[in-house]
């Protein structure tokens, strides 16, 4: 059973010999307390900090999109990486390889067991790039333990277990950045500010389109291989035999595209309706106003695969109908590709479609109608995003004070009820009510017992 690390906040510093140290951690979480605040984060001058006054950072979870961020918080100048952590020996190794080459010494330190590296006292923020079934659960410990995280979405394993880390993490007051990284990247934030500054008249509708999810047959039962702490990859889903497809990492040239299995198999995952989808439908309130909100009402329906090892849905069309009057339409790549109301040849992306004009976003570009939306200034009286270049330096200024993560607690979860919203919505099968303020199905007792779900093998929220 899970060990309890359950150490109050005010007792991780003890070390007589870590006296310098305690003095700027917890400097480094009192100020980053103000910074979590939407609305008026604490300026910390960056002479509060010494020279060699990094943050340190452990990284847990070392599979594509886990490098990719260890390599570019390891690339921080004002980041210190001392620990990795992951279940494959053969990433975990690779991982304090990379970073000990990086620093040119052999100091960092490698784990199989989140808990552990979580314990560290001198450890100010830790990376969160497992599974998604394991991001709640690992949150909830960082917040635990007093420790700022990047946290990888969505927080996916449900609409409670979401609620959960939120209250945790605002009681706490420790910095937390959601990995929705296109509220740092330029084209995005100026595709929502044209529709929020009504350059494209009134909106009307919203098309998203993501990849649908892949499929794969059923494997038959194989050994768990020795470099693999298989009890402990499963965590709080449900026994299965192992096989390799499994819970294979992403791996380039490998059929299915290189991309892991368990992203479609929804005991770790609800598909790319939520793992690719979060990222889209996150700029779609964020355009529409409502990030910080819901739709009213939710309809759809979905296809999903039969008598495989996968399950999530290849393909969907999803309503979401919000209070101002906006129809925000989730689908597929494919189905986004072909409704009536796509303009340009778009289909993958954001497009906002108003009564004078219409902006689409994808990472690869931004386009409108009238092009001269294109060219388009926002005035110095106008509505101003929050601006982010960077997502991971974005989050280590937050934390020590100079600045707001881009995407806080509040969003994220607003971006990851959407999901499971709709996820309830084509499994249901039927027109759904919302209450986007008490966050739960009026009058449907069907519809809100799949708000949340059971964990298992003694883990608990």
């Amino acid at each position: 059973p899970p060990r309890s690390t359950l150490f109050p906040y005010t007792t991780l510093f003890r070390s007589h010999s870590m006296s310098v140290r305690i003095g700027r951690r917890q400097f480094l979480r009192s100020t980053a307390a103000a910074a979590g605040a939407i609305a008026a984060p604490t300026i910390i001058p960056a002479s509060a900090f010494g020279a060699n006054d990094k943050v340190t950072m452990g990284c847990i979870g070392l599979g594509i999109q886990g490098r990719g961020n260890l390599g570019a918080f390891r690339g921080n100048p004002d980041v210190r990486v001392v620990a990795v952590c992951d279940v494959h020996e053969t990433q975990r190794n690779e991982g304090k390889k990379s970073v000990d080459e990086h620093y040119g010494n052999k100091d960092c330190a490698a784990y199989g067991d989140f808990r552990e590296l979580m314990q560290r006292r001198d450890i100010d923020a830790v990376q969160i790039t497992a599974p998604d079934h394991w991001h709640a659960l690992m949150a909830l410990e960082a917040v635990r333990q007093g420790k700022h995280m990047y946290c990888e979405k969505p927080v996916g394993w449900s609409v409670r277990a979401a609620q959960a880390l939120r209250k945790a993490v605002k009681e706490s007051k420790v910095v937390f950045q959601f990995g929705t990284q296109q509220r740092s990247l330029g084209k995005f934030r100026q595709a929502c500010e044209l529709v929020r500054n009504g350059r494209i008249g009134q909106l009307k509708t919203i098309l998203v389109g993501v990849p649908g999810s892949w499929t794969c047959p059923k494997q038959p039962v194989e050994p768990v291989p020795k470099e693999l702490d298989y009890p402990m990859w499963l965590g709080p889903a449900p026994m299965a035999p192992y096989c390799h497809q499994r819970c294979r990492p992403w791996t380039q040239g490998q059929g299915w595209g290189g991309y892991s299995i368990w992203y479609c198999i929804s005991d770790y995952c609800m598909g790319m309706i939520g793992n690719w989808g979060v990222h889209h439908l996150d700029i779609a309130q964020w355009g529409n106003g409502s990030d910080l909100g819901g739709p009213t009402e939710i309809e759809g329906t979905g296809q999903f695969p039969v008598d495989m090892l996968t399950d999530c849905a290849t393909s969907w069309q999803v309503e979401n109908r919000y209070a101002n009057g906006v129809t925000l339409v989730h689908m597929d790549d494919a189905t986004a590709k072909k409704h009536p109301l796509q303009k340009g040849g778009h289909g993958h992306g954001v497009m906002f479609l108003g009564t004078e004009g219409w902006v689409h976003v994808d990472r690869s570009r931004l386009d409108a109608e009238p092009k001269s939306l294109l060219k388009a200034t926002i005035g110095p009286n106008e509505i101003h995003l929050f601006k982010s270049d960077n997502h991971q330096v974005n989050f280590i200024d937050a934390v020590k004070g100079a600045t707001q993560p881009a995407a806080p607690i509040e969003v994220a979860v607003c971006s990851d009820i959407l999901c499971n919203l709709e996820q309830i919505a084509i499994k249901l099968n039927r027109k759904l009510r919302w209450d986007p303020v008490r966050e739960l199905f009026p009058d449907d007792d069907e519809a809100n017992r799949m708000l949340d779900r059971p964990m298992h093998n003694g883990w608990k929220l």
